[in-house]
């Protein structure tokens, strides 16, 4: 499994740019295409916002190969905050309704 800190990633404890969102996404991409796991840990994270989640996580369903269950055994989240929890829930069930 691949470990990707973000912070490390976007340089930075803000994920809110969407800018920082595609950097995530392409990484991410990169390794799923060669069906590995992927566990994205977003700890140091203090603000995440959904324009940053869109384009790192919600992004990854306009690719028709990855369905949501490729997605759900393929990539793990770790250091969520319990708060923030629910924005990544509402990126991936929009996603899933706009991509469809």
């Amino acid at each position: 499994m691949k470990h990707l800190v973000i912070k490390d990633i976007i340089e930075s404890d803000l994920a809110v740019s969407t800018e920082n969102g595609n950097k995530v996404f392409k990484i991410v991409d990169s390794y799923l295409q060669k069906k590995e796991k992927v566990e994205l840990d977003f700890a140091g994270i203090t603000i995440i916002i959904t324009a940053f989640l869109n384009a790192a996580i919600g992004s990854l369903y306009s690719k028709k190969e990855y369905t949501g269950d490729f997605l759900n055994e393929h990539l793990k989240l770790e250091n969520v905050e319990e708060d923030d929890r629910i924005l990544f829930k509402d990126v991936i069930q929009r996603a899933k309704e706009y991509f469809a």
